[in-house]
This record gives structure tokens, sequence and C-alpha cells, in this order.
């Protein structure tokens, strides 16, 4: 028996996982509307699809634990039908049509037109670039390539999305200038490697290429770097990055760990040597350069030697950005025919180590702005706060420049001076400047 009466045949999205996963569920909602398909993002509807994440463990746990709290809701009546799509589907098909049967249909990463038909949608190959975007108005992710080729030990991408596969530049221009059009300044540019980019297409890593060919389209001013592969960096980015005021002095290069020994468990085709000489030419092209990594502590074997380096190295090399996840151990991976041994205590503790170092670091440097005047772009605005970033700063992940909203007024998706005067750990405070 139906127990609500919902409005019928709304079809809501709902979002796990990164970015990529966002971008996703934005082509899914755009194919949706030209079918003329009511479509919201996770809000009320009496058709649901979930874009679950398959990545780690909790990332899978919430993914399972979305899905068992929507089929809960088809059974009370709330809901008539659940689809689910996404990485987790992808990776553990067969094990969720036996676990949890009550979903309508289970659809893979590559599934998009058999999701659609399911959704009684037909799948639009005119349609490049159309997408539905969730994000604030200001910015939006570009994903510039799908899958990945890298080898590494412990990740399970590979198995979820495949080989590396490049969009081609003119049809990321094309819909950097839909995307323009409807008032996005900021593109996010996303791939699980940026830095392959092209190879597989035009047989060179062509991501100078591509930006400069996005730093032409017009209203869009700043253009951001997400996820690029350490080993193999194209080094003439750097180039385009210094000549370009669009391109943002911004990077996020998921390092992973220092150690040598873990380096190659790890099978990352690099060394701490490396590592650091890339980090240095970094700083010495673009010396305002912010760099975001991400760390991996715990791995297999992972000992307190192999800690105290990274944890030496991460107060040597002072990041802008850091992040730190306790390594997990997935299944059909490298990593997991070795013996998952450190302690997930221990996991926590030096997570925890990393983070509190960190947090230091990015005080210091943030105390170093106070002063100093910003082109800030406003997000949004929160209670009694007006709620802007940095070029150095990439939403959701990091710092945040927060201005008295009963003192001082700024434009909800513009630009905007800013004048820092007073910093925290991971937030920034100021005041718009007289222009």
């Amino acid at each position: 028996m139906r127990t609500k009466s919902l409005k019928k045949n709304k079809i809501n999205v709902v979002t796990l996982g990164c970015s990529k996963n966002v971008y996703d569920s934005e082509v899914l909602m755009g194919q949706l509307k030209a079918n003329n398909k009511e479509v919201a993002h996770e809000e009320e509807g009496n058709v649901v699809v979930i874009n679950t994440c398959g990545f780690i463990a909790n990332a899978k746990e919430e993914s399972v634990n979305t899905i068992l709290e929507y089929v809960q809701k088809k059974e009370a009546g709330d809901v008539d039908k659940v689809f689910v799509t996404g990485c987790l589907s992808e990776r553990y098909k067969p094990d969720l049509e036996k676990e949890i049967p009550n979903v309508d249909e289970y659809f893979g990463t590559s599934d998009l037109p058999n999701l659609l038909k399911a959704l009684g949608a037909d799948y639009k190959h005119e349609l490049i670039g159309e997408r539905l975007t969730t994000t604030p108005k200001n910015y939006a992710y570009l994903k510039i390539a799908e899958g990945c080729d890298r080898p590494c030990s412990f990740c399970a991408i590979p198995l979820m999305r495949g080989k590396h596969k490049s969009k081609p530049i003119e049809e990321l221009v094309e819909e950097s200038e839909k995307l323009a059009a409807k008032g996005v300044k900021e593109l996010i540019l996303i791939a699980q490697d940026l830095t392959y980019y092209g190879l597989d297409l035009y047989k060179k890593r062509n991501l100078a290429e591509l930006l400069q060919a996005l730093v032409k389209v017009e209203g869009i001013e700043w253009i951001r770097l997400h996820y690029a592969f350490p080993t193999g960096f194209p080094m003439d980015v750097l180039e385009v990055m210094k000549k370009e005021p669009k391109v943002c002095n911004y990077i996020d290069i998921p390092l992973q760990h220092i150690s040598d020994a873990i380096l190659k468990s790890m099978r990352r085709g690099t060394t701490q040597e490396k590592t650091t000489k890339l980090l240095q030419d970094f700083r010495a092209a673009v010396p305002e350069m912010a760099i975001r990594t991400t760390l991996i502590v715990g791995y297999p074997g992972e000992t307190e030697e192999d800690f105290q380096t990274l944890k030496d190295w991460v107060a040597a090399m002072r990041f802008e950005r850091l992040g730190c996840f306790t390594y997990s151990h997935e299944e059909n991976t490298h990593a997991y025919s070795l013996q998952d041994d450190v302690p997930e205590e221990v996991k926590q503790q030096r997570a925890n180590e990393i983070m509190e170092l960190q947090s230091q670091i990015s005080w210091e440097l943030n105390q170093e702005k106070i002063g100093k005047t910003f082109k800030c772009i406003v997000d949004r605005k929160e209670g009694n706060h007006f709620v802007a970033r940095t070029e150095f700063d990439s939403p959701d992940v990091d710092n945040e420049v927060l201005i008295d909203a009963t003192q001082h007024y700024v434009k909800v998706g513009g630009f905007t001076d800013i004048e820092i005067t007073d910093a925290s750990d991971f937030d920034l405070y100021g005041i718009p400047r007289q222009s």
C-alpha cells in the first residue's frame, strides 16, 4: 500500500563519492531533462537513482547504507523504484543483486544508455556538454578523461572505470562554452589522471594544449587542475600556468607516500628523490603555486621508520594543502595479496599526526596572508557570512574566506577583491576592498 501521495515520475538523483561522480550525475540529469523528464538532485522523487562510490571501505559502506535506506522507503511505499549505478555497482554487481535484490536494476559506470532506457528515456548523442550542473552556478567540473592506465597496487579505480580514455579538445571547448553561457566562471579540470591526458588520442601528453584552448573561452576566468599523477608530469603545463592568468596557480597532485620501500610496493613508478625534485621544479617555475596533495598511511609493511620519513618530509615540503587517508585493503587490487599488518588504531594515529602537523603548517602559511588582498570568487552565503575562495583554494576541500555579512555585501557568484584581516589554520577572514 502506498502511504504518501508523491508527485509521479519525478526522478531523484543521489550522488555519492567524488567530483567525477558529480559530473556523471549531471550528465545523466541533462539527458533526462532533454527527454522531458522531471529530475531533481537529492530532493524528493518517486523514482530514485543512486550514483555510488566503491573506492575504499568507508565509501562502500556509505553507498550500501544509502541503497538500503531507499530500498526501505520503497518497501514502505514512499518511493516506487530504486536504480543503482556508479562504481560500487560496476565492481560488485553480482554480489549486490544477491544481497539487496529489492533494487529494480543495477548499472555499471559505462551503462548510461541502458540506465536511461530503464528510466523511459533515450540516450541523445547530440547532447555533448549538456548537463544539469549541481554545483553553485559560478563553478563546474570538467571531466577531461575517464579511466586510468596506472598500475598502483592499492587502487581499484581501473577495475571500476576501465582504461584511460581522453576526450577530444574540441569537445571539451564546446562543453566549456556551454557552461560559460550559463554563467560558470571557474572550470575545475578532473580525471582519474590529468597527467596522461591526450596520450591515447594525440600520442603525446597534451594537457598544456588543452589549457591553451580553454583559456580562449569567453566568460571563463579561472581554470583549476585536479588529480595530476606525478610520474611523467608534462612540465610545459607550468609554462602555461605562468603565462596565462586564467590558469590558477594551483595543482592537486596525489603523492600517496615518500618512503622508497613503500613507493616501490605501491607501484608508483617514482622515488623520494624524483618526487622532491619534481616539487622543487614546480616551485621554481611557479613560485606562488599552491600545491595540494593526498597521502596514505598504514599501507602494508609501513614501519615506524617509513612513517617517520613521511612525517619529516611533510614538515620539510610545507604543502599549502594536504589530506591524509588510512589505507583500505581492497580486494582484486595488487596490494590485496599483502598482509594488512598495520593495526587500525596505528593507522588512525599516524593520520592524526600528519594532519596535526599540516594544520600547524597551514596556520603559519595563512598568517602570511594577513594584510594582503586577493581576488576571490564568492560561492555562497551561509548564516552571517559570505563564503569565498582565493585562486589557491578548491571548493569543499580547501580554505575558505569568510566575510561578515552583517557588515559587508558581496555578490554571490562573482569575483571581488578581499583584504585578509585574520586567519586560522583552515579559514581566512576578510573585508571587501573598495575599488
